[in-house]
């Protein structure tokens, strides 16, 4: 499969969140790009996954995990992954969290 954009497609959406599940695309490169994110040696976003910077990438308030983070992998780690980026989020946002680790 080799996605395309169709021509007079685009449309904008007012957001104040985005999440992006794409599968196994590997967008890891272009959306790291567009946003000015470092990257490890293997082209994946480069975030830790402890402390008060867990998840946090080089561009303030933008956090990554699971295939962007680790490479393609497992869904069972991009579930983790996920849940525990959502508390790192939440924590950020609002001080604290309550969420599972």
């Amino acid at each position: 499969m080799i996605m395309q954009e169709m021509p007079e497609s685009g449309f904008e959406i007012s957001a104040d969140l985005v999440l992006l599940a794409m599968g196994f695309t590997n967008p890891a490169a272009s959306v790291l790009g567009a946003f000015g994110a470092e990257h490890d040696a293997r082209g994946n976003a480069k975030a830790t996954t402890e402390g008060a910077q867990a998840y946090r990438t080089n561009v303030p308030g933008l956090y990554a995990a699971g295939d962007m983070r680790r490479g393609q992998s497992l869904v069972v780690w991009a579930i983790r992954e996920g849940r525990q980026a959502a508390r790192a989020v939440d924590a950020f946002l609002m001080g604290v969290s309550n969420l599972p680790r």
